[in-house]
């Protein structure tokens, strides 16, 4: 079996490549999939079939694992941003679920109908979409739980700030991982 490595023009077509993937794997994370994975996941397979060489092109194992640690500090940020701030109001279980469904739902409303708008406008609509879908989701378990409207006002808004900050900071520790593998790709 040849251990050669392949030709630096492997290396460049691959990084750009990567670079889309990562990009594309970036944007599903507004839509609430598990994009900062699917970078570490990208960067494994590029560690796998071109190893790193001495003139610095390609991964190191330890770079994928970095990679990692960055995609789980991003569910830590995500999590306690969200469902966290929820249940300082004492959301209830179904509430969470439900917050976190209708995210999903209200994430993918605003894609479809952001998209004429433009990357900025379908940006904003998934955001505003997945914030507004834990409101209603966090809103409509309270109510099936029962608590007074004040009490459901109260966890719902919670859900909602939390949603749009748990979502922000996981995106800027996605957009961090992009911009890393970018750089390891081209220059180191």
């Amino acid at each position: 079996m040849d251990t050669t490595p392949p030709p630096d023009w492997v290396y460049y077509l691959c990084g750009i490549l990567l670079l889309v993937g990562n990009l594309s794997a970036w944007v599903g994370t507004l839509f609430m999939l598990p994009g900062n994975w699917v970078i570490v996941g990208l960067a494994a397979l590029s560690a796998y079939f071109l190893p790193e060489k001495e003139n610095g092109l390609g991964f190191s194992w330890t770079f994928v694992a970095i990679l990692g640690g960055l995609a789980l500090f991003g569910e830590f940020v995500e999590f306690f941003g969200s469902a966290a701030k929820a249940r300082q109001y004492h959301a209830s279980r179904r509430s969470l679920v439900l917050s976190i469904l209708l995210g999903m739902v209200g994430a993918t409303l605003g894609g479809v109908f952001g998209a004429p708008i433009g990357l900025v406008g379908g940006v904003v609509l998934i955001v505003v979409g997945g914030a507004a879908g834990a409101f209603v989701g966090t809103y409509l378990g309270e109510t099936w739980k029962g608590r007074p409207k004040s009490e459901r006002m109260a966890v719902s808004r919670a859900a909602l700030f939390g949603r749009l900050f748990g979502t922000a900071g996981k995106l800027i520790v996605g957009m961090a991982m992009v911009m890393l593998t970018g750089l390891a790709s081209f220059y180191f």
